[in-house]
Order: structure tokens, then sequence, then C-alpha cells
């Protein structure tokens, strides 16, 4: 019997491509003693297709290739690009769909979806740099809406890259113009004061249509205001993980985590940051392929719960070959 050939993509042209070089760095390993034929593809961040240092074509990276294991982060592998690549050539792949991928992107679009969920969203507001003329006055007008403390992060991309806090009008100008020295679209929130965690929500797993895993806090270093990049993979931060949390909290972000999912139509697994402030729960963005490396989050629930790292993979890859 033939064995099945899975390519597994990494890299890509976004600001995450370390990060996602790992994660695909443990999925190829994960997948090493398994009965698939792995085929490592990486995408440069100039974006073109590599197999073992060679230039190909999309195409021919996945001439007699059975399935793929999307292990991309940000622009082009999770807003739903190589999703739509890979729908025109009928070859299943792991994580949510083209349509579900664009929208759990946007981090304003996604709030728009949520909304009628009944959960708790910090005031927000979408801007583009064609349309702001006068920085100082934006942030005026945002102080008059929602403050003084705010978030400002790109509209679009994950791993808290280009995130900043901001404390009043003259702080919020700053980082708004910082912001779109790089990015075309942000989007400002109200800074809610709480604990950080997140949620990871598997499909099938272990007899259930959705599998929450263990919530995890997080405790960023005493340096940092909140969950930055930096935070996230220099070792400093803690991930307790069972959260410190009370039984009902934990239920309330579960739940928050699994109707996201359900009501995006998202696939096969995701991971749901929020805050909780007080008993409430604020939810922030959505992860439709969140990161796979020693460091990140979803290998940390999955101990928790006696689930390996290589079990997940699998089951993941299962998953979308069905």
């Amino acid at each position: 019997m033939r064995r099945k050939h899975i390519a597994v993509l990494r890299g890509g042209p976004s600001d995450e491509y370390e990060v996602s070089m790992k994660t695909g760095a443990g999925v190829l390993g994960a997948l090493r003693e398994s009965d698939y034929v792995t085929h490592d593809v990486v995408i440069t961040k100039a974006g073109e297709w590599l197999i073992g240092g060679r230039v190909r074509t999309p195409e021919q990276a996945l001439s007699a290739i059975d399935g793929v294991f999307i292990a991309l982060h940000g622009a082009y592998g999770e807003d739903g690009t190589v999703q739509r690549l890979l729908d025109r050539h009928s070859i299943p792949y792991t994580g949510s769909g083209a349509y579900a991928s664009g929208i759990a992107m946007n981090k304003a679009l996604t709030k728009g979806h949520v909304k009628d969920l009944g959960l708790k969203l910090a005031p927000h507001m979408q801007l583009t740099r064609d349309s702001m003329p006068n920085v100082t006055k934006t942030a005026e007008n945002i102080a008059d809406l929602f403050g003084p403390t705010y978030v400002v992060k790109p509209l679009k991309g994950g791993s808290s890259i280009g995130t900043q806090i901001a404390v009043g009008t003259t702080q919020l100008a700053e980082a708004l113009e910082r912001s779109f020295a790089v990015y075309d679209e942000v989007i400002v929130e109200k800074l809610i004061e709480g604990k950080e965690a997140t949620i990871g929500v598997v499909e099938g797993f272990r007899g259930e249509e959705l599998y929450c895993l263990p919530v995890i806090e997080i405790v960023p270093p005493a340096s940092s205001n909140f969950f930055s990049v930096e935070a996230k993979y220099n070792g400093t931060t803690q991930e307790i993980c069972p959260a410190r949390f009370s039984h009902d909290q934990k239920q309330a972000i579960a739940r928050v985590g699994a109707n996201v999912h359900k009501a995006l139509g998202l696939r096969h697994y995701s991971r749901t940051d929020v805050i909780l402030s007080g008993d409430d729960v604020y939810f922030l963005e959505v992860n439709t392929l969140p990161g796979l490396t020693t460091e990140s989050l979803i290998p940390n629930a999955l101990k928790a719960v006696g689930c390996s790292y290589d079990e997940f993979v699998l089951h993941i890859l299962e998953n979308a070959l069905a």
C-alpha cells in the first residue's frame, strides 16, 4: 500500500517567519517515525517555494502530495492566501479554510463576527493610514471615546508583533505614528486591566466534538506590561497551566474559546486569547494556526492533559485527511 506524502509548509513572507520555521521543524520531527512520507517545503520571505534548497513552483512542490500540514503563521499562511491555492488543487490541509482564515486574521472583522455571541469586547476603532491626515487630532478623538490607556496593534498579524501600549493622547499619537510607518491599517483598543489567558480548542479529540484544553494563565515579566513578542519567546513569561482561576472562571473562558471557534467556522484547532477582569472575560483575538514551537502555548496545554506533541500533530493531520 502506497504511503501518503505530506508536505509541511513553513517560513513564509510574514513577520512570523522565524516562529513558523520552528513550528515546521517540530511538525516534521513529530511525523518522522509515522507512516507518512514528509516533504519539507520552505517558503522564503520573498515568497519562493523551496524543496531541498531548490526553487520550485507551488504546482511542482505539490505534485504527488496527498495532504499539507500548514506550519505557517501570519500573512500568506494564516490569512486565506495559501488555503485558496491548496483549494484550487483540491489538496486537503490542516487548519481553517480560506474564508474563515481571512476573517480571523483581521481583528476588526473578527470582533464584528462574534459581537452577537454576547462576548465582552474592549471598545475599539479601526484606523487606516490614508484616512488619517492628523494623528494628534485622531488620538484626541479616540480619547473622547475611550481611554486613557490603549493597545495599538496591526490589524492583521500575530505573536504580538507591532503591539504597543500607550497612556494618554501624546503616547497614543506617537504609537500611531510608529505603527503607520510600518502598517497600512491598525486597531486601537481600550486597555482592559486584568489577567491574560488563552484557551486551545481541538476538534474530535478524546471523543469530544470540541475539546477545550486547560486554560493557560499568562504572567509577563515585571519588565513587560503585556505579553509582548519578546516576552513570548525569551523564556521570561510564566505560562501557568492549569491557570490559577476559579472553576467558574475557567469554564467561562472555555465557553468563549469554543463559541468563537464555532461562530467563525474554524477547523481542526484554534487558540483564543482573553483578558480576565474580575469575573468578566474579554475576548481579544483568535489564532487559526497557533504556534507549535517548544515555547508555544498549545504544547504547554497538551502536556497538562497527558498528550504528547507527536500525538497532537498526528491527530490534526488525520482530521485534515479524513
